[in-house]
């Protein structure tokens, strides 16, 4: 592997991989390869990536959790600017780690990817001022595919880094905040998802 160093299975996840690529800098920069099909493929890793998106969030951002339901994606992560906190949780059907989730940190500085296969529910919290978010994913967007669940489930209980307040039994940011006050900000939708119990029965 030329360009990248894998870490796979990470958190004791099957297919949860963080890539690292090797930056190559001095005083005038630097440059990396941000993906290669072939260092991909001689790490094991081999997926066909058929779509790029990118999104811009301001602090206290929280998208997710999401996954798609009849067309699941694999996601290939990263933060261009600023820094995130990037959640996925283990929905595969009699995958020994169901209901299971890792966190990372994604930024510009450590430029970190994070691969997030088929089957993963996934979502991710601003912590700088602003940030730059952008995915490949190996199928394209379908509408009204869209399931979730709950940021806050404790069932789940994902430790969001700086983010303080207490669960009152449903998906609603009221309550919470970040460490220095900034509101958390979600979409409708986001507010009101269901909890991890309610998708297993």
């Amino acid at each position: 592997m030329g360009q990248i160093t894998v870490e796979k299975n990470v958190g004791g996840i099957e297919g949860l991989c963080v890539i690292t690529p090797a930056v190559h800098g001095d005083s005038r920069g630097y440059f990396m390869e941000t993906y290669s099909q072939r260092d991909m493929e001689e790490a094991g890793l081999n997926y066909t990536f058929v779509q790029d998106n990118q999104s811009s969030s301001s602090k206290g951002v929280l998208r997710g959790l999401h996954f798609q339901i009849n067309f699941p994606q694999t996601k290939l992560v990263r933060a261009i600017k600023g820094e995130v906190f990037d959640v996925a949780v283990d929905l595969r059907t009699g995958s020994p780690t169901y209901g299971k989730h890792y966190g990372v940190i994604l930024s510009e500085e450590n430029k970190k990817q994070f691969l997030v296969p088929q089957g993963f529910a996934h979502g991710f919290l601003v912590l700088s001022d602003m940030a730059e978010f952008c995915y490949k994913v190996d199928d394209f967007y379908h509408p009204n595919d869209e399931g979730g669940l709950a940021w806050n489930d404790p069932d789940i209980g994902i430790k969001w880094p700086d983010v303080i307040g207490e669960y009152s039994g449903s998906a609603s940011p009221e309550g919470y905040t970040m460490s220095d006050g900034t509101p958390l900000k979600f979409s409708d939708k986001d507010k009101i998802q269901p909890s991890f119990k309610s998708l297993s029965v």
